[in-house]
């Protein structure tokens, strides 16, 4: 008798701390995120061209994915659920905290909003200009000369009292220094210019470099205004949409012709369209949104990714794979330029 007694009362204590355990696991945060579907939203919700309002029919739609810092009860979750991803704190973030990884997205965003309006306006015609201002430092790598110099948020100038006119001749520019040797990098540091010496060290992909990632900065200039209100919201996948929406409102205010269009992709200077991360969640998120049509880009897998995963597929190919697992009848339509989507919009008018 005095046996059982015993056990009976450690009951409650079980109980309490099989209790406390399942409230820690919704609670404490672990280094990973999990990666969901997100929404989708109206372009004309953040947009606003030469100051008038688009009455027209239909919609363009971005898309977005949703990102969480991940504890045990999420990834449980991720586990369970299709179309939701685990990544580690190192693979998401690069190893930055939560407050820098926004800000390097807000970064990667205002790039986006000016080439949008670089191509958008352009596309239709209208005068506009797009200033190189430099590169946005966004990390540095702990094998650089440059650790503890520049730092996020700093803007790359030149390197050697030599400027760019692009990120790529930038890069391709150090990428052609020989390992180990001197180089000096100009940049701009909370508004003051200034400069520092380094050397090239060999890249993780290879390739010869100063260590650190980037993004262009640039500062568009038109009589037309153009005016976006995207506050909490990062990334450059928007890109492609923002310019069909600018476009079409210059210059062909019904290409729209009535449809509920979304899509995602990166614009740059010539009108391409690039890749993007998490397109399986974003083809959910426009599917459950009622889009008929999703541009998606199509650029064929590098020989660099394909080395290091040989299953890797197109975004366009993802994205098919995906529509056809939920089973919408939303139309998958591959572009590599923002011209492929106008072209496909301009040939698929019903009036």
């Amino acid at each position: 008798m005095e046996k059982s007694r015993t056990k009976f009362k450690k009951w409650p204590i079980v109980a309490v701390v099989g209790l406390l355990l399942l409230f820690m696991s919704f609670i404490v945060p672990l280094p990973y995120y999990i990666e969901v579907p997100g929404g989708a939203a109206d372009v004309r919700q953040v947009l606003r061209v030469d100051n008038k309002v688009d009455k027209e029919k239909g919609s363009y739609n971005f898309v977005t994915v949703g990102i969480q810092h991940a504890t045990f009860a999420h990834l449980v979750y991720a586990w369970l659920t299709p179309f939701t991803d685990i990544y580690s704190a190192k693979d998401l973030t690069g190893g930055t905290s939560d407050k820098e990884y926004m800000r390097i997205n807000q970064f990667y965003m205002e790039t986006s909003q000016n080439l949008a309006k670089y191509q958008g306006l352009k596309k239709a015609g209208k005068d506009i200009s797009l200033k190189y201002l430099g590169v946005y430092v966004l990390q540095v790598t702990k094998n650089s000369t440059f650790k503890g110099i520049l730092n996020i948020a700093d803007t790359v100038t030149g390197v050697n009292d030599k400027t760019f006119n692009s990120s790529k001749d930038l890069i391709d520019y150090v990428g052609s220094q020989k390992i180990g040797s001197k180089v000096k990098v100009n940049y701009v540091e909370d508004g003051q210019k200034k400069s520092a010496i380094g050397k090239i060290i060999k890249l993780e992909n290879g390739k010869n470099g100063i260590g650190i990632s980037l993004i262009d900065r640039t500062e568009v200039t038109s009589n037309i205004p153009i005016e976006f209100s995207t506050a909490g919201i990062g990334g450059p996948s928007a890109g492609l949409m923002f310019s069909l929406a600018i476009y079409t409102q210059i210059a062909d205010p019904t290409l729209r012709d009535g449809r509920n269009i979304a899509g995602t992709g990166s614009i740059d200077r010539e009108g391409k369209v690039g890749d993007i991360g998490g397109i399986d969640k974003k083809v959910v998120s426009a599917a459950k949104n009622g889009a008929e049509i999703f541009f998606a880009p199509n650029n064929p897998v590098t020989k660099e990714v394909k080395k290091s995963n040989p299953k890797a597929k197109t975004n366009y190919e993802t994205a098919l794979a995906a529509a056809k697992k939920i089973k919408t009848k939303m139309k998958i339509v591959p572009v590599k330029t923002l011209q492929d989507a106008i072209d496909y919009l301009k040939s698929t008018k019903k009036s």
